[in-house]
């Protein structure tokens, strides 16, 4: 990482920062970028960082201005902060539930949320997470143990468009290029003529290994790497041409009558819960792991997690509180003392998740999840509402207070105003939560019947479906196979968690991902394939081509993923006006 502070020094003068134009510009960019986020959650249980196209779409538009108009004010530094926290802020909006916790708590309990109580649901969570964040700021930003890579990676974007302005024009030409080209193949497979499935038999066809077309997989697969390409490749093969036959064999699983084409949804039922357990083992004991290493260091250089509360924020921390608790209590019926209990946990599982992030660089949001599922299945077995309404509170927070952790390092290196990104992240999050719904409710009108299929796997519901009924019914309430199939998932899950995080990074590499491996039994596994075909060719072209590959591949990844994403939305709503 080069250093900052001989172009852009940190005393510097701050101007036009909190901008009409910079905040417009993220609130656009929001409205555009959540819906890909969404879909692609519930397509593959993955979202993308939009910080990066952020940055690129609002320098190109107007440095591109003001380069054309005499007079105009140039797009400065703090600007392009303040529009991609905007909009980072807004697409992240899905930690707050509308893909894991608020679709299983309609497939459990039968119960759909009306539009405003899910927007006013998933704001609140992510509000808490906001202040939860400025009050960790101070002693987390000073730790010079954690780096924050995500934030790195995105101010090092932020100084080379401003160092090199050509280069961000190329990579925007690059951007768009490929978002045109994916949703234009969603447009041709939704509207015109349906680019056919191909399998090379029918028994592969049922076991769903087929041709999916779907470049947003490709665009997946440049970003996610080669190691964890290929072990998507290995999980769908164990599981869907390794155990599914065995499990149609067996008489485990019973095909309806007279079916034909891919079976996903039969089949899944029973390998989601090898997969399930796989993930969730494997990211608890890695968490538990690295917390014990980050609780070492910390004590052994005397820093706090936490630092004692300022009067300033005070009113929208305690504003958050109140918003989170009434309306466990009024959505959902959760008694209010138990309500009151998810503020203390989701304190502590934000600051965990903020010290991972500032560490590793990966959001442990679905371990976070599950935990918060453990802990509250513990205090009050039985209870659905409580064990996903309750959790979705630790995952919503902990998923926008690392988003604002990554931006609070951005704007420290740069000299940015915290006071003003915060309000940029809360004006993030209402339109987030408002086009996040909207895309939500547009894409899934009827959760029970669309959500895990091969259209929609969802794998992201399954993991907290599953958790919610095992820790309801008990593994009592599981056939045999399952509780076995559980055990050696979790056995393996928890064995790769311990050595990814023990070995050396040149060999833990050599391990296969196991969110990855678990995540293929969730999967339908075309989708693990074309994923793993993006990831060899990205791998491919950097084998030949490295400084190419450097420059453009995440941007046209980017590009591949909007562009579907984007074209599927609104193929939906197109769809659901002309019912």
């Amino acid at each position: 990482m080069h250093s900052t502070s001989s172009t852009f020094p940190l005393n510097a003068v701050v101007e036009r920062e909190l901008s009409l134009r910079a905040v417009s510009t993220g609130i656009v960019l929001g409205i555009l970028l959540t819906p890909s986020n969404v879909y692609a959650g519930l397509k593959i249980g993955w979202s993308f960082n939009m910080s990066i196209i952020a940055l690129l779409i609002g320098y190109g538009i107007w440095q591109g201005l003001a380069s054309r108009s005499v007079g105009r004010l140039p797009w400065t530094l703090h600007e392009s902060n303040i529009n991609q926290t905007v909009a980072s802020a807004a697409a992240s909006i899905i930690s707050g539930g509308l893909v894991a916790p608020i679709p299983a708590y309609t497939l459990l309990t039968g119960q759909q949320l009306e539009a405003i109580p899910m927007v006013a649901w998933v704001f609140s969570v992510s509000f808490l997470g906001i202040w939860i964040a400025w009050y960790l700021r101070p002693s987390l930003l000073n730790d010079k143990a954690l780096k924050f890579p995500e934030g790195m990676a995105t101010l090092e974007t932020l100084l080379h468009i401003y160092n090199h302005g050509h280069e961000a024009a190329t990579r925007l030409k690059v951007l768009l290029s490929a978002a045109m080209l994916s949703g234009l193949v969603k447009a041709v497979d939704t509207f015109m003529w349906a680019i056919p499935r191909w399998s090379p038999t029918a028994q592969l066809e049922r076991l769903t290994f087929t041709a999916d077309p779907s470049l947003l997989l490709v665009g997946f697969g440049g970003i996610i790497g080669i190691r964890v390409g290929l072990t998507l490749l290995l999980g769908a093969l164990l599981a869907w041409g390794g155990l599914a036959p065995w499990l149609l064999e067996q008489g485990l699983v019973q095909l309806p009558s007279g079916s034909s084409g891919p079976q996903f949804a039969a089949l899944v039922e029973w390998l989601l819960w090898p997969g399930v357990s796989l993930m969730v083992c494997s990211t608890l004991a890695s968490l538990a792991i690295r917390l014990w290493a980050l609780h070492r260091s910390t004590k052994a250089g005397g820093r706090a997690i936490w630092t004692i509360p300022k009067p300033g924020p005070a009113a929208g921390f305690a504003l958050s509180i109140i918003l989170v608790v009434s309306l466990q209590v009024l959505l959902f019926g959760i008694n209010a003392w138990m309500a009151l209990l998810t503020i203390p946990l989701a304190i502590c599982l934000a600051a965990v998740a903020a010290r991972v992030v500032g560490a590793t660089g990966i959001p442990p949001i679905g371990a976070i999840g599950q935990l918060s599922q453990l802990s509250f299945g513990i205090v009050a077995p039985g209870q659905v509402p409580i064990n996903l309404m309750s959790a979705n509170t630790a995952g919503g927070s902990a998923g926008q207070c690392t988003d604002l952790m990554n931006d609070f390092k951005v704007g420290r290196a740069i000299g940015a105003t915290p006071r003003k990104q915060v309000i940029a992240q809360i004006l993030g999050i209402f339109i987030g939560s408002i086009v996040g719904v909207l895309a939500y409710l547009a894409l899934i009108p009827d959760p029970q019947t669309m959500l895990l299929t091969e259209e929609w796997p969802a794998p992201a519901v399954a993991t907290w479906k599953a958790v919610a009924q095992t820790l309801t019914l008990g593994l009592d309430s599981l056939s045999a196979s399952i509780r076995w199939a559980i055990f050696i998932g979790g056995l393996v899950g928890v064995s790769l968690g311990i050595l990814d995080s023990l070995l050396p990074a040149h060999r833990a590499r050599y391990l296969p991902s196991t969110a990855a491996l678990g995540l293929a039994f969730v999967l339908p596994a075309s989708v693990s394939l074309m994923m793993a075909l993006g990831a060899v060719l990205t791998w491919l072209v950097s084998c030949r081509w490295p400084s190419l590959t450097e420059r453009f591949a995440i941007t046209a990844a980017a590009g591949l993923i909007a562009g579907e994403s984007i074209t599927g939305v609104g193929a939906s709503l197109w769809q659901m006006l002309g019912t």
